[in-house]
């Protein structure tokens, strides 16, 4: 589904355009790799490695990530999906259990308890089993899984091909949004005294959602999910006086009553149990919070324009798939690309002229296509170091062309029909 946003005051743009991909775990993250490419498909005059600001949270920080270091959706699909580039993607590896914090917790069973009988002995009538629980809820792990693959992952993968892990070194600006824990702020790494963070940390501290990994030290401060504040804090790129906003979230709430899709047997998601409830919360909360947030945009930015893409509320494919679940991740950014592209096709006539505003144009062929292929449209992999850099430079050159001929659309656009 598209939400537009066209800006109330159209001044002349700079053709500067902005993105922000929210979180949504592993499956989530899927979809945005899947709309993402779709856009690289069908919008001509520009690529999702090639824009000027960009913003990740959580999950989306791992895309974001790789776009501002000219990681194209292409290679992405590589590592993540198909597992032909070098540095591909192991699911594995971020799924191995924290045993060094199950270790942690445990070592303070016999203190704890020791206090407890002594307690216990001291005075009988003053143990309850509220007491009980906040004595021992202490050795509850804060994670199930060990997070640092995470940053070994991403470390390795900005260290090649001219990639970097430092934001300072980044040709545009990254923000990768963290939430610190002990006091509920959020904390854009790559800005301010943040900025000699590792990339990597940073994505690691962002995406340590509560209950699945532990919170990330960073300076003896604890970070977890920056979504826990906002969705896909959309701001900290339109503060850099974009024109045109792209943004993805993952998360809506499901629309049962016009599902193509529902689990068997379940007409009506309280029969799916607690786990099909809190998906459905928690949509209901990141999406409600999203839609609040653009219309202030819309207010506050009254210059530019908004195209948020999110899945459609009767799409039943992403909300049934686990959202943890590596094993869909090619099913599921197959069918992030192909609806996407029939949306951007539906909208078409409303979608060009903002388009256009911004020297970018539909591509007509690609929203025709009666079959659409996520990975008929990858190419050949680049497999070595000296390839990659030709690649590179290869890239640099088609970007400059880009360049032209938006600037070359953009003075069309403003002229008019004669």
């Amino acid at each position: 589904m598209l939400v537009l946003h066209s800006a109330r005051k159209a001044p002349p743009s700079a053709g500067r355009v902005g993105l922000a991909i929210a979180g949504g775990g592993p499956i989530g993250s899927m979809y945005e790799l899947g709309a993402l490419r779709a856009l690289d498909a069908a919008i001509e005059g520009t690529a999702m490695d090639r824009l000027d600001v960009y913003v990740g949270v959580s999950s989306g920080a791992f895309l974001a990530a790789g776009l501002a270091n000219r990681i194209p959706t292409d290679e992405m699909c590589r590592i993540f999906i198909t597992g032909e580039a070098d540095d591909a993607f192991r699911p594995e590896s971020f799924l191995r259990p924290a045993f060094v914090e199950y270790a942690r917790r445990a070592s303070a069973l016999p203190r704890i308890a020791m206090e407890w009988w002594r307690d216990l002995l001291l005075d009988p009538t003053s143990s309850r089993l509220s007491d009980v629980i906040g004595r021992f809820g202490g050795l509850v792990p804060n994670g199930l899984f060990n997070n640092e693959e995470v940053e070994r992952f991403l470390r390795r993968t900005f260290g090649k091909r001219g990639r970097s892990n430092d934001f300072r070194t980044l040709d545009r600006p990254l923000y990768v949004v963290a939430v610190d824990l002990d006091t509920g702020e959020a904390v854009r790494f790559g800005a301010g005294d943040w900025m000699d963070i590792p990339i990597s940390r940073a994505v690691q501290a962002s995406a340590a959602l509560p209950g699945l990994y532990p919170p990330v030290d960073i300076r003896g401060r604890h970070f977890v999910d920056g979504a826990l504040r906002r969705t896909m804090h959309a701001s900290v790129v339109l503060d850099h006086g974009i024109d045109l906003l792209i943004g993805i979230n993952p998360m809506v709430p499901f629309d049962a009553s016009r599902a193509r899709r529902r689990a068997d047997g379940m007409d009506r998601l309280a029969e799916g149990g607690l786990p099909v409830v809190l998906s459905q919360t928690f949509r209901t909360l990141l999406s409600s919070r999203m839609e609040v947030g653009l219309a202030k945009y819309a207010q506050n930015y009254p210059a530019t324009d908004q195209i948020v893409l999110t899945p459609n509320a009767d799409d039943g494919e992403m909300f049934f798939t686990n959202a943890f679940s590596f094993d869909a991740r090619h099913r599921v950014c197959e069918h992030a690309y192909r609806e996407t592209l029939a949306d951007l096709g539906r909208r078409r006539d409303e979608l060009a002229p903002i388009l256009a505003r911004h020297g970018l144009a539909l591509r007509a062929d690609v929203l025709d296509d009666p079959s659409p292929s996520l990975l008929g449209g990858l190419g050949h992999p680049r497999r070595t170091e000296t390839t990659a850099e030709l690649a590179r430079a290869l890239d640099e050159v088609q970007a400059l062309i880009h360049q032209r001929q938006r600037l070359a659309r953009r003075r069309r656009s403003t002229r008019g029909p004669r």
